[in-house]
């Protein structure tokens, strides 16, 4: 068969080019000839009557207006363009069988907006989505956009809120959530879903929801059900049929709302340190009030904010209190992150407890969320922390710093290793966070090696990606090009997340590589004791006099880990296969 393929999105720019390539690689798939024509910002029209005439079949593919009557007479089937991007052999098979000669008389329009109301297009649903990651950066906006993306491409309105670093972004309004068939709640944190009381539900992960957009939108819609049914009652926890959120979101939402804490002490004890290593200790000096700020208000908030919001993740603002009170005196028990951890749990679960299990008479329920459980899951966290916790756990993270702080090179190499290589398996996932969130505990503790190295290893995976790119360009198509520069420009600001794009398209090659590049830099730091006072802001906290301790070591970690992932994957990853256009096809 003989076909014509046009395609048209709004801008006329990438849209229109890429369903061109896709439309036109699953028609030579099938063995038809074609010639295609990508409408641009201008309209320019590139066929020819000639390659008219020969067609069998016009596939249009279009979301503005176009020009249809040279078509008169001939077969043709016209979509929205998003519907090609996803499917383009079952838009053609489409196209195939539905296609109809086309009639430009006087009641017909000449020209089309898009597609005419299909089945798709009447099924389409209203879908509001919130993202949310620990640390509020990455993974929070480039879910938001694949899910937007994805939304858009599979025929569906959908609007996305951000839960980020800088509070919530492209909220979602009363009318927005009313109107919405379902909510889609991609999250790794715990976040306020009051709001979407009585609307049908579906929680999935960040990193789901970038890699597997389309899946995981019509997955929400096929499995998204009611959670809660009217607003809180008046025992002031809201009731909820919803599932176990488990232990590790719980964790994270902690770490989420700790890491402000973390970075503003962390930088501000580097900041005493421009005077003078010991200069914070003459008393009235600027550097006395910098490491006043950091390491005696900030950093003393640390354990006591990460246990308070471990325990509002598993029992909403009645765990806060008895939290913040059981990670204080973790803190001040000497049993750190470790003790806040543990006090965080004890405490959320005790207050859930409280609220489902004591029955109060309707008189005095309403003092139940605001006297009778912060009370007794204060006293319950407090003894419990005091009496059997609070020693045994301040004795191992004692023994833990001492080995950390003292150990020797061989150990210190070895533990980059493992750090730089879980940092790298899943860029961004559990494993990675997990590294991450031991790095920064530690901080507590006035440990900051392991930090180095942690951050150092989490920048190499996007920072060689981009390098690759250039080295190897071509074997890299243009929007992988495009996406090198950006993932390099990520992982100067500490955003392991920039490689993903490249991991999921050949993640046999790329991640390997990854985590032995990862692993290669945290030994690296390591080896050379480097120390870092912040948890974030990759090559950027190097502008802070006394952020770390030896800055060009800590470059050439970097730097020798990024190079070997690049040109490793620069002269691993295959050529591209070039497509025969048959002669006289469009270019």
């Amino acid at each position: 068969m003989n076909i014509v393929i046009v395609t048209a999105c709004p801008s006329g720019t990438a849209t229109t080019y890429l369903a061109a390539r896709r439309l036109e690689q699953a028609a030579h798939r099938l063995g038809w000839q074609t010639a295609v024509e990508m409408q641009g910002q201008f309209d320019q029209t590139t066929l020819s009557d000639e390659q008219i005439a020969a067609a069998d079949m016009v596939v249009v593919a279009a979301s503005r207006p176009i020009t249809l009557a040279r078509f008169t007479g001939k077969r043709l089937y016209r979509e929205r363009l998003e519907a090609a991007l996803p499917d383009p052999d079952g838009f053609l098979s489409r196209a195939r069988e539905q296609a109809e000669p086309w009639q430009d008389a006087d009641d017909a329009p000449a020209e089309t907006s898009a597609a005419p109301a299909t089945a798709e297009a009447r099924t389409a649903k209203r879908i509001v989505a919130v993202t949310a990651c620990p640390t509020g950066v990455a993974h929070t906006f480039m879910a938001a956009e694949a899910l937007a993306e994805a939304g858009r491409t599979l025929g569906h309105q959908i609007k996305v809120e951000t839960q980020g670093s800088v509070g919530a972004q492209n909220q979602l309004t009363d009318e927005e959530i009313r109107d919405a068939d379902i909510v889609l709640l991609a999250c790794d944190i715990e976040v306020d879903d009051e709001r979407f009381a009585g609307k049908p539900v579906y929680r999935t992960s960040t990193g789901t929801a970038l890699k597997k957009s389309q899946q995981t939108i019509n997955d929400a819609l096929a499995s998204a059900a009611i959670e809660s049914e009217g607003s809180a009652p008046t025992g002031g926890e809201r009731k909820k049929s919803i599932k176990e959120r488990g232990v590790y979101k719980h964790l994270l939402t902690g770490v989420s709302f700790m890491l402000p804490m973390v970075v503003a002490g962390g930088l501000c004890i580097a900041l005493s340190f421009v005077f003078g290593i010991e200069a914070f200790k003459e008393e009235g000096t600027l550097a006395a009030a910098l490491m006043q700020i950091g390491g005696g208000t900030a950093f003393a908030l640390m354990v006591p904010v990460l246990a308070g919001y471990i325990a509002y993740s598993i029992a909403d603002r009645p765990g806060i209190a008895p939290g913040m009170i059981g990670g204080m005196l973790a803190s001040t028990l000497g049993a750190g992150f470790i003790g806040g951890i543990i006090a965080g749990f004890l405490a959320g679960y005790t207050a859930r407890l409280i609220a489902k299990k004591l029955k109060l008479p309707a008189s005095v329920e309403s003092l139940k969320p605001i006297l009778v459980i912060p009370l007794l899951a204060s006293l319950v966290t407090g003894l419990v922390m005091i009496y059997l916790v609070g020693t045994p756990v301040a004795g191992m993270l004692s023994a833990l710093t001492d080995f950390l702080n003292n150990m020797g090179s061989t150990n210190a190499v070895l533990l980059g290793l493992l750090l730089g290589a879980m940092m790298c398996v899943d860029l961004g996932g559990p494993i990675n966070k997990a590294a991450y969130t031991f790095g920064v505990g530690l901080l507590s503790t006035q440990t900051y090696a392991p930090m180095a190295a942690i951050m150092a290893a989490g920048m190499v995976p996007a920072i060689g990606m981009g390098i690759a790119s250039f080295l190897a360009r071509s074997k890299f198509a243009d929007t992988e090009r495009d996406g090198g520069k950006a993932a390099f420009v990520l992982g100067l600001c500490f955003i392991s997340e920039g490689a993903i794009p490249f991991a999921a398209k050949d993640p046999l090659r790329v991640i390997p590589i990854s985590i032995v590049g990862g692993a290669i830099t945290g030994a690296l730091s390591m080896y050379f004791q480097i120390k870092l006072m912040a948890p974030h802001g990759g090559l950027f906290v190097l502008l802070i006099p006394g952020a770390v301790n030896q800055a060009l070591l800590y470059l050439l970690a970097i730097t020798v880990g990024s190079l070997f992932i690049g040109v490793a994957y620069a002269l691993l990853k295959p050529a591209p296969q070039r497509l025969e256009v048959p002669e006289g096809a469009a270019s």
